[in-house]
């Protein structure tokens, strides 16, 4: 198995519902996402997936995040703008994206600072 991994950033503001503490009032970050893509082999040049076309990917699901107010988001009407449901919502925009491409999205980790970050990936069959 090969992976490869790109990162780009996005800013937005977002509050937690049903949340005590400072982030139920609304706030803002500078995230920063890394998209792990992987694939059972390279293809005749040697390439999993450019590079090229997975960030390319990678920002034009950012540009609906960027400079907005998650919350009004419709994906994120009913589900909490957490950092673990901003990497579900990338996960699965990554995986629509890639569907014409020999790899799978295997994981995506948000940070919402330098010190704090969220995953998300699918266990595989038997695993988690």
């Amino acid at each position: 198995m090969y992976e490869v991994t790109v990162e780009d950033v996005f800013s937005s503001a977002h509050r937690l519902r049903n949340y005590k503490g400072k982030c139920e009032s609304m706030h803002g970050h500078n995230w920063k996402v890394q998209v792990t893509a992987g694939g059972v082999s390279p293809d005749s040049n040697g390439l999993l997936i450019d590079f090229h076309l997975l960030k390319e990917a990678l920002k034009k699901v950012l540009d609906v995040l960027d400079h907005r107010d998650l919350n009004k988001l419709p994906f994120f009407r009913k589900r909490n703008p957490t950092s673990e449901n901003i990497c579900f919502y990338i996960y699965k925009r990554m995986e629509d994206s890639l569907k014409k491409y020999p790899v799978k999205v295997t994981r995506v980790t948000v940070w919402e600072s330098d010190k704090q970050c969220a995953s998300y990936f699918e266990a595989n069959e038997g695993g988690l």
